[in-house]
């Protein structure tokens, strides 16, 4: 089978990984720099040019940087368009990435999410803060990733004064509750397919709330609860994702899911827990290129 994965960090370990695994299990594997894809849009023939050559593959494997998220969507339709099986849909890697719809979608279907507020107008931002039970608050950006652009504000008055500025700047963000009984940690199960192949529970260094590994946080394989499981496989079913990173708070009212990853790493879940995730995704891609699956259908 010919798998293109896409991804502009080739020596990037879950890059690697995929492609090792991929090549061992005998397929043939090219690592395609998504941003240099060029597009031939037609109802006929459509096709997705590299280097001015047609990309001539049965399955793709999207890791599509959250900056570049616009035009890595436009490639992956364009691969649908061509009856090319994609491991996530682009809607489905659109939906993810939308933080705020994200959290729209999963509340409507009843995931438990910390009580969250979002207000355009600066004049709001009182009510918002009470919205979310007051201070201390997390404040976020929408379009920040692993932990940057995240804040927690420990009085209203500092709440009020970084809402205002990054107001000042057009920045959209959303202000959650913070969960004190997480002391700093959270839960990321990683679902491949409607299960969950391996989960870890990460910690932030002393006096860090954030508990991302890129921000000097560890990380230990987890067991998960049945809620905990169901609510990861249920938060990735609903918003269309067949390989996802869904991060959880722990809570004296159960699982609180924060974010649902389409492009998780397999780096720190793997050294984690020992699991071989790779293996899972690319038997994924063996599993349903052939049968010509389709991406699945996200409502709202």
């Amino acid at each position: 089978m010919k798998i293109a994965i896409l991804s502009r960090a080739p020596k990037l370990y879950s890059t690697r990984r995929l492609c090792e695994t991929a090549q061992a299990r005998g397929h043939e594997v090219q690592v395609v720099d998504y941003t240099r894809c060029t597009m031939n849009i037609t109802s006929r023939r459509p096709e997705v040019r590299l280097a001015g050559k047609p990309l001539d593959v049965d399955a793709i494997i999207p890791r599509i940087g959250a900056s570049q998220t616009f035009y890595g969507t436009a490639v992956v339709r364009q691969f649908e368009a061509m009856d090319v099986y994609s491991v996530n849909g682009s809607q489905a890697i659109a939906r993810s990435r939308d933080k705020l719809r994200a959290l729209q979608l999963l509340a409507a279907r009843g995931i438990g999410m910390p009580v969250t507020g979002y207000a355009r107008n600066p004049e709001d931002i009182q009510g918002v803060i009470e919205l979310v039970g007051g201070a201390p608050l997390v404040i976020k950006l929408l379009e920040g990733t692993q932990g940057i652009g995240v804040v927690l504000a420990e009085t209203n008055k500092a709440a009020e004064s970084v809402i205002a500025a990054l107001r000042q700047l057009d920045a959209n963000i959303l202000i959650q509750e913070f969960i004190r009984e997480a002391e700093g940690a959270d839960v990321r199960a990683f679902v491949v397919d409607g299960k969950v192949v391996a989960s870890m529970i990460r910690q932030g260094p002393e006096g860090e709330f954030r508990s991302n590994l890129h921000r000097g946080g560890s990380a230990k394989r987890a067991k998960l609860s049945p809620e905990e499981r169901s609510t990861a496989v249920r938060s990735a079913k609903i918003l269309g994702l067949r390989v996802a990173g869904v991060d959880m708070l722990r809570s004296n009212h159960g699982p609180l899911v924060m974010e649902v990853n389409s492009s998780p790493g397999l780096e720190g879940i793997e050294k984690a827990t020992g699991n071989d995730v790779a293996e899972k995704i690319i038997r994924l891609v063996e599993e349903n290129a052939p049968r010509g699956r389709k991406p699945d259908r996200v409502e709202g």
